[in-house]
């Protein structure tokens, strides 16, 4: 009999986070990412499409891996195949920039952003399997403490990501550096994804019959969208929640017109996200069930980030946005996934995941009119009060959530 809550599924969940975290880190859309981007380009219209590129390549997927996942009893062998694939494109975006570099800046950004979308796409893919395994193996209660584990050990290997980066970028010069970074961390992220494919997964019992074709699925998940609700509402609600990408890659370009941003202070502000991480997966969210709740909280935190941005001059008030928002980014990430986990139903659950996955992930598109209003209007101001008006909307419908729960 299969043992759902294995302590061993559970190890095996958090080193993949562990170990894909301290990949990704060197690349982190509020930090990182937008300062490589620059070296490139001086557009921040540029800076917020490849930040863009980064998450938004999911959106053209994700109906369509729902389609097929529906009827799989076990996703495992065919995550395997987007996390080589993920691996694939991350280190091409390392090797890109160490052969090409400042030789071919536009070839350069094209292969970048190449690297970006196909990183993103694959994990269009990866998003539906990863979400259905995740309802597969753990039950409510336990899910919340391993996501919360998750993200205790993404953390913690973001903030040894973000002291070596800070190395790296103090004592190489760009973008060789920016190359190093990216093709040592996909070795990491070789090692995180090997470990999870080797989780036991129970086949499951309840599998929906897959249409006929495609387009009839479409018509059956807008349906499904049109009748639901509490999902229209959810959706909403989490949408929102992306409000904050208007700003944040453009928070670090603030901060280096400020002061002297160095590479330590760079990877500094990566470790102060990432302890706002712990601290919040430590006290907060492990504690809390209620992911309604948990969501409306992330937003008050993330309100809090924007509302000391539009003061911030020193390096310290830049730490406390950069620590806020590690503690809020994590209360909407988990509860995100487990709100469409509870409403589903078993056999619907990969349609429900990938319609609220697919329509909020319009939101990671964000960054791009945050750089077209900075380019026009030149006010960061304005586009940190346009951040919070929108995040506050969201967490009036949020707070809402409860009362209209199936």
């Amino acid at each position: 009999m299969y043992q759902i809550d294995n302590p061993k599924n559970n190890y095996k969940n958090v080193t993949h986070a562990f170990f894909l975290a301290l990949a990704i880190t060197i690349a982190e859309p509020s930090t990182i990412l937008p300062l490589i981007i620059h070296h490139f380009s001086d557009s921040v219209v540029v800076v917020g499409v490849f930040t863009s590129l980064l998450r938004g390549g999911a959106i053209t997927i994700q109906l369509y891996a729902a389609f097929y996942a529906q009827a799989y009893r076990r996703v495992l062998p065919y995550l395997g195949k987007v996390f080589f694939f993920r691996f694939l494109s991350w280190f091409t975006i390392g090797a890109s920039i160490y052969f090409i570099g400042d030789s071919n800046k536009e070839l350069t950004l094209f292969f970048i952003g190449l690297g970006l979308f196909f990183f993103s796409f694959t994990a269009g893919f990866g998003a539906i399997y990863f979400k259905e395994l995740q309802a597969k193996i753990f039950s409510k209660k336990y899910r919340g403490k391993t996501m919360a584990n998750r993200q205790i050990a993404g953390a913690i290997a973001s903030i040894i990501s973000g002291g070596v980066a800070g190395y790296v970028l103090h004592n190489f010069q760009a973008p060789q550096s920016y190359a190093y970074l990216f093709m040592v961390s996909s070795l990491f992220m070789i090692v995180g994804f090997g470990t999870f494919v080797t989780i036991d997964e129970p086949s499951k019992e309840k599998v929906a019959s897959k249409e006929k074709d495609f387009r009839s699925f479409v018509k059956n998940a807008i349906a499904l969208f049109k009748k639901d609700k509490r999902l229209q509402q959810q959706i909403l609600a989490i949408f929102l929640s992306f409000s904050y990408l208007i700003s944040m890659p453009f928070i670090i370009l603030k901060a280096n017109s400020s002061f002297t941003l160095t590479g330590w202070a760079l990877g500094g502000f990566i470790t102060v996200q990432m302890l706002g991480s712990i601290l919040g997966s430590s006290f907060l969210w492990r504690r809390i069930s209620d992911y309604e709740k948990m969501l409306s909280l992330a937003f008050i935190f993330m309100i809090m980030a924007f509302v000391v941005a539009l003061f911030a001059e020193s390096i310290y008030s830049y730490a406390l946005i950069f620590l806020l928002m590690g503690i809020a980014l994590d209360g909407f990430s988990n509860s995100s996934m487990n709100l469409v986990i509870e409403i589903a139903p078993e056999e619907k659950r990969p349609i429900y995941t990938a319609v609220q996955t697919n329509l909020v992930s319009f939101g990671l598109f964000f960054p791009i009119l945050g750089g077209v209003l900075l380019k026009f209007v030149e006010s960061y101001s304005l586009i940190y009060g346009l951040t919070i008006v929108l995040l506050s909307f969201g967490l009036f419908v949020s707070l809402g959530l409860k009362s209209n729960r199936v």
